[in-house]
């Protein structure tokens, strides 16, 4: 049996949110990837890697998952109705809806993530609550057929957790092992509550105006539109 995987590849994608899962995807046997976008034109990610969709919305199949990756390329896609649309009417075939780290917040702009366990980027946590949301501040969470990624790098285990609920633990674990992922950081800061204060202190400055452009975008749960 072949799984289709979709992931949406927009300007402005954080590339290891996609390029994460992807890896895994692809390496997993009987396995379709394909990256989806309005059009096939290639598109940059968020730090200048080229990227290229090979579908569009209109010649996308039915996805047995459907994934949102994250990046400041996010902000657009919340007030972006053909993007929107396009993650509805696949999450109503779809056997997985899934994100990583802040695609998560197109999922709730989608109208996905009503009264749903979700995770997120640590910065945006709170922007979960927005959508009727339950923030869950863990690297995967599983709420029915929703399965929502925390920040960047957690694409990766979202990746194998898939293909373990997919194609069993064997496979995923040869995966695992295929792209010797064992992670050992050099540091204990990936964490808001493991980084030393001035570190945290400059990440929230670095990410600040993606920030406010995004809080701009999502008003108080009581105006969003349901889909």
């Amino acid at each position: 049996m072949s799984f289709r995987f979709g992931i949406l590849c927009f300007p402005g994608v954080q590339q290891l949110d996609l390029t994460g899962p992807y890896e895994v995807f692809a390496s997993a046997r009987d396995a379709q990837v394909h990256l989806v976008w309005k059009t096939t034109d290639p598109v940059r990610s968020s730090t200048g890697l080229w990227l290229k969709p090979d579908v569009t919305f209109a010649d996308a199949p039915n996805f047995d998952l459907i994934c949102v990756p994250g990046g400041g390329g996010v902000n657009p896609l919340l007030t972006d109705e053909e993007t929107l649309d396009f993650v509805r009417s696949q999450a109503k075939t779809a056997r997985f809806v899934t994100s990583v780290c802040t695609g998560s917040l197109v999922l709730g702009k989608a109208g996905l993530l009503t009264g749903k366990r979700a995770a997120t980027h640590w910065n945006a946590m709170d922007l979960l609550e927005r959508f009727e949301a339950i923030p869950v501040a863990e690297r995967v969470v599983r709420d029915d057929n929703l399965i929502t990624a925390g920040g960047v790098t957690s694409g990766i285990d979202f990746g194998l957790s898939v293909i373990a609920e997919l194609m069993g633990q064997d496979e995923a674990e040869t995966i695992q092992l295929s792209l010797e992922y064992a992670p050992a950081p050099p540091f204990d800061s990936g964490l808001p509550d493991r980084a030393r204060p001035e570190i945290l202190a400059a990440a929230r400055q670095r990410m600040a105006p993606s920030r406010e452009e995004r809080e701009a975008l999502l008003p108080p749960i009581r105006q969003l539109s349901r889909a």
